[in-house]
């Protein structure tokens, strides 16, 4: 048994859990309203997923268009999301994206510009206008850059390579959490009202992902056990282009500014086939091969633009489609040229990072030859269900932001919302969350010393352990049940197989054992992250069944139609016991005023 006096303990009034985007700008914001603030990451400051968000921060800025604004950003993110968007977050989102774009600007970004001086926009899939606030094709990391080197100049203290296994509560409120050490193994106490998750996504649990290691669904899991509801968990984007061949950049994003800037997907056939897959609802004219024309007319938003830049589930679902029907290319996939459409001094311009990147990992030289891409695990659109207004939880003091937060993207994010989403609800989580830590301090519980023994003992369970499981073993049948069974097209049968295995994975799970000290024991780190993973595992899949229709990122072989009946309808994941239980909830009725919006054309 540990004894908890030895443990170290800290004492802030606003913890934040993840330093991607999110975390930072809600930690700036916690700061700059006065509370005591700590960052914790799992990894190093600056190694997030933010970084790969290259093509650009989504606000309607009309810096290109002026006749864009954020009525006509908010409609296109609720079409985008098929409608499932909680509209409060994705009207929000809208008009307060530009704000959040020119005070990075003020911070130091340095974003390209227009031939007047404005910040330059680029397209993108499933937006009207050009509206992608960009650093050529490495928009993430400058913001990253921005935002950390703001935190870290306010003196925010940052806790690096320290993973959160347990948030504290008393009394249905939180009083902290509790974590370890990833290089020496030694527990760490931290009592906090208020908690802000930032932990990004869930995308371990799959074969094939863009996600690193640290991506195992932790947030998601501790919000689910503290007594939250995630919803939307059905929608998992699979980013239509990520890298399958060479093996050594398998998964790694193309980003969608390929596509913007001029490439085009063609099958083995080397036929541009995405003209095929234009929805009925969007032809108006258009052509039958690319010689006739470039690009397609969409009446929904009169505007004219390549197929490629259809949204994300829609190219995702043809790339597969093109795959399926044996048109892929050598390594299933299909190929992304944009060698023979534009020149190699504009695509080490535009695309510089994408140029170096697959030319020093791979010897892909993208200005002589096609990417071989496909479809990959990139982002959940499901998370903890939470305030539009002050991202909290239905757990007093518990707030969430980014990706690990659900409702603003519905069925299916665009891209470009993610950057601009962060900063956003970042700012606002941290605000929040200040407000409610500082307002009563004297109402602070202390956490006890039982709670703290029980979570340590929890996470030295595998240690005490001889000849159990091998994490290693269990994740690896976790990421081939996910890939075959939860994947882009998903059928009852195999759904209902995915959680019968995944029952038995629990199974397997409760008998990890790991060998050696808890110092440099990424086994260990393993055994813990997989009891996450299989939360979140168990959320998708059973909503995935619930849901009986295709939309957005979410595709039923055996429903294939988008019903109307769902259009009304989140499900929201809860713990119920040991096991996961699904339930319906109408979404929020829509102000006339916004309504009227999508009568118009």
């Amino acid at each position: 048994m540990t004894d908890p006096s030895t443990i170290e303990r800290h004492s802030y009034d606003v913890l934040v859990v993840g330093a991607g985007g999110a975390g930072l700008r809600a930690a700036i914001a916690a700061h700059d309203a006065g509370a005591k603030v700590a960052i914790i990451c799992k990894s190093l400051l600056g190694k997030a997923h933010t970084v790969m968000a290259e093509g650009g921060a989504a606000a309607a800025m009309g810096n290109v268009y002026s006749e864009d604004n954020w009525r006509v950003h908010f409609r296109d993110t609720m079409r985008g999301g098929k409608m499932l968007n909680h509209w409060r977050m994705a009207q929000l989102h809208a008009q307060e994206a530009p704000d959040r774009i020119h005070e990075l600007e003020d911070w130091g970004a340095l974003f390209d510009r227009t031939p007047d001086g404005l910040i330059s926009q680029r397209d993108f899939g499933g937006h009207r206008y050009a509206r992608l606030a960009h650093v050529g094709d490495r928009t993430g990391l400058e913001l990253i850059r921005t935002l950390q080197q703001r935190a870290v100049a306010l003196g925010i203290d940052v806790y690096m390579e320290c993973t959160v296994t347990k948030l504290f509560q008393e009394g249905g409120r939180i009083t902290g959490a509790f974590g370890y050490w990833r290089e020496s193994g030694r527990f760490i106490v931290f009592e906090a009202p208020t908690v802000v998750l930032a932990t990004g996504g869930i995308g371990k649990s799959y074969k094939v992902t863009s996600n690193s290691w640290e991506y195992t669904g932790d947030g998601h899991a501790l919000a689910l056990e503290a007594g939250a509801s995630l919803v939307n968990m059905e929608f998992v984007q699979f980013h239509p282009t990520g890298m399958v061949w060479p093996p050594s950049v398998k998964g790694i994003l193309v980003t969608e500014s390929v596509r913007g800037d001029g490439g085009v997907l063609r099958n083995s056939e080397g036929r541009r086939f995405m003209f095929d897959y234009i929805p009925e609802f969007f032809k108006s004219e258009t052509a039958d091969n690319e010689a006739e024309a470039d690009r397609w007319y969409d009446d929904k938003t009169n505007n004219r633009r390549p197929p490629e830049l259809l949204p994300r589930d829609e190219v995702a679902r043809a790339i597969n489609a093109e795959v399926k029907a044996g048109r892929g290319s050598p390594h299933g996939g299909v190929f992304l040229d944009i060698a023979s459409r534009r020149s190699a001094e504009y695509i080490q311009r535009r695309l510089p990072s994408m140029y170096h990147q697959f030319k020093e990992l791979a010897d892909v030289d993208i200005t002589a030859e096609p990417m071989e891409v496909g479809p990959t695990c990139h982002y959940v659109m499901g998370g903890v269900a939470v305030d539009p207004d002050t991202e909290e939880s239905t757990v007093t003091g518990l707030y969430a932001a980014g990706e690990v937060a659900g409702g603003m993207h519905g069925a299916n994010r665009l891209g470009g919302n993610s950057l601009s989403d962060l900063l956003v609800f970042g700012r606002r989580a941290g605000i929040a969350a200040a407000a409610a830590a500082t307002a009563a301090p004297s109402e602070r519980v202390s956490i006890s010393d039982d709670d703290v023994t029980a979570a340590a003992d929890a996470a030295l369970a595998p240690f005490e352990r001889q000849g159990g499981e091998n994490p290693y073993s269990v994740q690896q049948d976790l990421q081939d049940i996910m890939h075959r069974l939860v994947g882009i097209i998903r059928r009852a049968d195999e759904m209902q197989q995915a959680l019968s295995e995944l029952e038995q994975l629990k199974e397997r799970s409760a008998q990890l054992s790991v060998e050696g000290h808890r110092q440099y024991n990424p086994g260990w780190h393993l055994a813990l992250d997989l009891h996450n993973m299989l939360r979140v595992s168990e959320c998708i899949a059973k909503a995935a069944l619930e849901r009986t229709e295709s939309r957005g990122g979410h595709t039923r072989d055996d429903y294939p139609a988008t019903e109307d009946d769902w259009g009304t309808v989140n499900l929201h994941c809860v713990l119920d016991d040991d096991a996961v239980s699904v339930r319906r909830e109408t979404l929020p009725e829509m102000p006339d005023e916004l309504r009227e919006l999508f009568e118009e054309k």
